[in-house]
């Protein structure tokens, strides 16, 4: 007869053992399926930045280094080239307009001018040579002229008397035609002699014309050189101060050499450069201010140098009003370049998560202040201060501006 065996149960510790076990598995499936999957990065709130999105005026600007220049500058360039004899003032010397500076010596230039001068003379004794043989010839002709009209007087006076006679049979046909024959002689010696008259004349007074305009020339070359013997003396073009002169006594010095340079010291202007980002954005009519001695002076762009250099573009910018009171060339001025009007925005301080983002993302505190989530935002204009926010981000919430350097790939920051 078969004997009935009966199921052990099992014994309390393997309960516990798979009990364990479930919890744990159901632990983990929860874990990877409802749980917080992003990276995580546990950082120290004292090294870190926390800073409040803003709401209110926003202005755009860059900072910008100037230097002071003298609103015009003259450079002292030789027309003529000699040797210096003579210095009639020295580097840094203010002078008015036409004071001399230097004195060259040209020995062909001085040679040129007795070469031309004589050419002159000798034109103009030619011109007086030619109009008194004209006005001679013109008088003899006119003496001519003068004698042939008698003689036609007398001979029309015989000729009338002749034709009388004649058509009474006084006298012979031969002595009547031989006194039409002189009188109609002496009229065309009349036309003759005047047609030549006329002729020379019309020639004397070209060739006339001819030696003026040469003696014209000759004294338009002869002044030229005299003006260029004038120019061996170097004068100050403008008031201003002379900040360049590079010559010494017994220097030779050639034709368009630069001598140094006068600077107009009563006006000055401001020349920038701008890093070449702005290029696109910079425009004439900008305008930008800086502080000097405790006050505050407004500046315009009134010329943008297209050329890019080592990254830079450069602009001149004059003075709004006033110039500041002992400003001087050279100076140095620290420049708020304003790109935008004021208006009404949203913003956000400046820090060195930019250089990690570009302005894309940004790490979002939690109310509570433990963690800070990382977001996807959008800036636009900037300043020295601050970033405008177009998307993402509401005033009043708090966000993480320090350096992103370690927090590439992290998606949750935890703040201990």
């Amino acid at each position: 007869m078969d004997k009935k065996i009966e199921r052990k149960k099992w014994p309390l510790k393997r309960v516990i053992i798979y009990a364990s076990a479930s919890l744990f598995a159901v632990i983990v499936f929860y874990g990877i399926v409802f749980g917080d999957q992003s990276s995580k990065l546990n950082v120290e709130k004292d090294r870190i930045t926390i800073s409040t999105v803003k709401k209110g005026p926003f202005q755009e600007f860059t900072p910008i280094v100037g230097t002071v220049q003298p609103i015009e500058t003259f450079f002292l360039d030789v027309t003529e080239g000699g040797r210096v004899v003579k210095k009639y003032v020295e580097e840094g010397a203010f002078l008015n307009e036409g004071d001399p500076i230097i004195k060259l010596e040209n020995a062909q230039l001085t040679l040129d001018i007795i070469y031309n001068e004589a050419n002159v003379f000798q034109q103009i004794n030619s011109l007086r040579s030619t109009r008194l043989s004209f006005e001679q010839s013109k008088l003899s002709l006119r003496g001519a002229l003068l004698d042939l009209d008698y003689q036609i007087l007398e001979q029309k006076r015989l000729f009338d008397q002749n034709k009388q006679l004649f058509e009474k049979n006084l006298i012979s046909k031969y002595d009547y035609e031989r006194t039409r024959d002189q009188y109609e002689y002496v009229q065309k010696n009349r036309e003759l002699t005047w047609e030549s008259y006329r002729q020379d004349s019309l020639f004397r007074d070209q060739q006339i014309k001819q030696l003026e305009k040469s003696v014209e020339t000759l004294q338009s070359n002869l002044d030229i050189t005299k003006l260029q013997l004038e120019n061996l003396t170097v004068r100050a073009p403008i008031k201003g101060q002379l900040t360049s002169l590079t010559v010494e006594i017994g220097e030779s010095i050639s034709r368009g050499e630069n001598l140094g340079q006068i600077d107009d010291v009563t006006l000055y202007k401001i020349r920038a450069e701008i890093d070449e980002h702005w290029i696109a954005r910079v425009s004439k009519g900008y305008q930008g201010e800086f502080s000097f001695a405790g006050n505050d002076y407004r500046l315009e762009i009134v010329t943008v140098y297209p050329q890019v250099a080592n990254g830079r573009f450069t602009v001149d910018m004059h003075f709004l009003g006033e110039q500041p009171n002992g400003i001087r060339r050279g100076q140095t001025v620290h420049i708020k370049l304003e790109l935008s009007e004021p208006a009404e925005a949203v913003y956000v301080d400046r820090g060195g998560f930019y250089q990690t983002t570009g302005g894309q993302w940004i790490f979002v505190a939690d109310e509570s202040g433990e963690f800070a989530v990382r977001r996807n935002i959008k800036l636009g204009k900037q300043n020295t201060q601050s970033y405008e926010v177009l998307e993402g981000l509401q005033p009043g919430e708090k966000v993480i501006t320090s350096s992103y350097d370690n927090y590439i790939d992290i998606e949750k920051l935890i703040i201990q």
